[in-house]
């Protein structure tokens, strides 16, 4: 896939006044939107709850002061029923708290997907135009602005994950679950979860067999309950297996003997449940072994994290097998307690102690046998390259790129260290699209380190020379110049140039690419000696090799008008951009996002000739459409939204320009963050119509 710069779009800039301050005021509109009755998004409710008197009443008898945020932590070992503890009173409480929702916030990922979640529940049409960084800051928001609701993050492996999330709000709820004893700010109560007495875990387990019209003896279900510790995730899954395969207690026992018990010597924190869960998940397995699919899918899983897995990923898991029986088998693995499936959505969720035994090779274990638990990881990686959206730019795949980024982000930590070229080069196709997805919704950290190691990984396996290695520099390079890092990534755009000037010829349409790009760096740059000839030979061989009507021939029009227009040659500009808008109009159709870039752009061309009477009606055409097709917050409509206020100031209309520069900066920031260049642009020009207020 060759990623091409785009069309350069003018973004109408002012000189920043040396000192001149601001102060924005924000409408926080979010009062406005109430919680809809009965938003609950608790877990499937378990029909067996044991025990657990004590630590209900801990969670009945927190003090309520009004305006203080009240935030209890539930931790201890993993397995020992802190998620079933919370969520069990959070049912019995449903009707005293609007909303009631839970987030899985093992991860600062996890975290803010959890948020976005929140969002689209509350204000579903935002899920479809804001970027996921916006969805997660409305979320926070509509919290601090709110009272009565209930928030439980469930599984928070680092108190540090949440403590700027909880000093911004100041009343509510908050309910915490974790494996951490220690570390939790002062605004945290926390409670220590131990295992189940031994009678309430015997009694968990024969009132899972007896749902199942079986029968186990009080005794054998002790020895049962004793030999698993009393963890009741483990006794949860041991019941479940005693009910589906109808044997008896002993012969239970005697398979859970023939596993040593290696792991039991390392006694550190949080490892007795991953062994106790590992026999149980090896028992199971056995049970299961008639047919091959349910332990491939499980390792397969294992690799993703343990949020909400959605069906248009699992359902690539099966290897090749036909979707009927990769559907059986999951209904298979749920019916062990190995994994659960929503009823409506038919996502996945897999217990994470789960996942980290499946991962593990063992080879004494038939079911994670180091050759099948590599094959899994590949497995993974495929399947989410399947599941990718095509068009990263396109605001309708957005959704599903959101809920693929967490198992992305997962896979890429799990393998850090790929021991086969092909497991490389599928995660740098992987991490590729990934990295240009992040990067055009403004989170270039990320974006950059997925690019970074996307080219390390192709350099390493197919060499300097292979395309997806020269695509890959050319998107780092993207990347580092949306950060508005010229020196490195101009070095990278006149490397891939050269290299795709040899490998591909100079006629190659990838090349024509990197000649744009290089010029548009360049034009960043200030260096419009060298970016103007090389738009210059780029508009000209893409005529000879694409034809007039291409739509990459019409992007050199453009920009090459754009740097006539940066050098003040208004004369050569205005006809380019004249004739671009002409040829995009009948090519591309009114309504496609880079004719909107052409009207605006013509538009910036008039203004710079103080042709404010042309260049005003443009600009408010140009937002409206772009308003009413790409949505109120998408970044090319916070550009209209500037440049209309930049020739209104102009035009020395400051009463309708400061507004709109307002409007602007507040959408620049709550999407793009503080630090993107175009937010950095639209603030410069808000202090800029400020100064010119203040001195009026």
């Amino acid at each position: 896939m060759v990623i091409s710069r785009g069309s350069r779009q003018r973004v109408t800039m002012r000189p920043i006044p040396r000192t001149s301050q601001c102060f924005l005021r924000r409408r926080w509109s979010r009062r406005r939107v109430p919680a809809p009755a009965g938003l609950v998004n608790l877990p499937v409710r378990r029909r067996l709850f044991v025990g657990r008197e004590d630590a209900l009443g801990w969670l009945d008898s927190v003090a309520r002061d009004p305006g203080v945020v009240v935030v209890q932590a539930v931790h201890g070992l993993g397995g020992i029923g802190k998620s079933t503890l919370v969520a069990q009173w959070a049912a019995t409480h449903r009707d005293d708290y609007r909303p009631i929702w839970w987030i899985t916030a093992d991860s600062p990922a996890a975290l803010d997907a959890g948020l976005v979640a929140l969002t689209v529940a509350l204000r579903p049409g935002l899920g479809a135009v804001l970027p996921s960084s916006a969805l997660q800051e409305w979320a926070v928001r509509w919290l601090g602005c709110h009272d009565g609701w209930l928030l439980i993050l469930d599984n928070v492996t680092d108190p540090g994950h949440i403590t700027d999330l909880l000093a911004r709000l100041p009343h509510g709820r908050i309910l915490v679950t974790s494996r951490r004893a220690t570390g939790w700010p002062d605004i945290v109560t926390p409670l220590r979860l131990d295992v189940l007495e031994p009678q309430q875990a015997v009694d968990l387990l024969t009132g899972i067999v007896s749902r199942a019209d079986a029968v186990i003896d009080p005794a054998d279900a002790a020895g049962v309950c004793a030999e698993l510790g009393y963890l009741p995730l483990a006794v949860e899954q041991a019941g479940a297996y005693l009910a589906e395969t109808g044997v008896t207690a002993g012969d239970y026992l005697r398979l859970l003997a023939q596993h040593p018990a290696d792991m039991y010597r390392d006694g550190g924190e949080g490892r007795a449940s991953e062994r106790t869960v590992a026999r149980v998940w090896q028992v199971t397995l056995d049970a299961l072994a008639d047919d091959p699919l349910p332990g491939r899918l499980l390792r397969a899983l294992a690799w993703y994290a343990p949020e909400v897995i959605p069906r248009s990923l699992w359902q690539h898991t099966g290897d090749g097998h036909e979707e009927p029986a990769v559907v059986r088998a999951i209904g298979r693995l749920a019916a062990y307690n190995m994994l659960t499936v929503d009823p409506t959505s038919r996502a996945v969720t897999v217990h994470r102690l789960v996942q980290a035994v499946a991962r593990t090779p063992d080879p004494d274990d038939a079911h994670r046998q180091p050759d099948d638990i590599t094959t899994a990881r590949t497995t993974a990686t495929t399947a989410l390259i399947t599941a990718l959206p095509d068009d990263w730019r396109d605001p309708g795949t957005w959704p599903a790129w959101r809920a693929l980024i967490p198992h992305i982000d997962t896979l890429a930590s799990h393998t850090r260290a790929p021991t086969t070229d092909s497991d490389r080069v599928a995660l740098a196709h992987l991490l590729n699209p990934a990295g240009m997805f992040l990067r055009d919704q403004g989170n270039l950290p990320q974006a950059i380190a997925y690019l970074k190691q996307a080219l390390t990984d192709f350099w390493r396996v197919l060499g300097n020379d292979h395309p997806a290695t020269l695509t890959s520099v050319n998107n780092l390079a993207s990347a580092y110049e949306s950060a508005g890092n010229l020196r490195q990534a101009i070095p990278l755009y006149e490397q891939t140039l050269t290299d795709r000037r040899r490998v591909l010829g100079n006629n190659h349409p990838d090349t024509l690419a990197s000649m744009n790009n290089l010029a548009g760096a360049y034009e960043s740059a200030g260096n419009l000696r060298q970016a103007i000839p090389l738009y210059e030979q780029t508009l000209t061989d893409r005529r000879r090799v694409l034809g007039n009507n291409h739509p990459a021939t019409l992007t050199s029009v453009n920009n090459l008008a754009s740097a006539y227009e940066s050098a003040g040659n208004l004369r050569q500009a205005i006809p380019l951009y004249e004739q671009t808008l002409t040829d995009r109009r009948r090519v591309l159709g009114n309504n496609h996002p880079a004719t909107f870039t052409s009207v605006n752009n013509l538009a910036s061309a008039y203004q710079s000739a103080g042709n404010l009477r042309q260049a005003i009606p443009l600009y408010e055409q140009t937002l409206t459409d772009r308003r009413r097709v790409l949505g109120n917050n998408h970044p090319a409509t916070f550009t209209s939204v500037n440049n209309l206020a930049s020739a209104y100031q102009s035009a020395g209309n400051l009463r309708q320009a400061i507004p709109l520069f307002e409007q602007a900066l507040t959408g620049c920031r709550r999407v793009l963050g503080d630090e993107h260049p175009q937010t950095r642009f639209v603030y410069a020009n808000l202090r800029a119509a400020m100064e010119d207020s203040s001195s009026e």
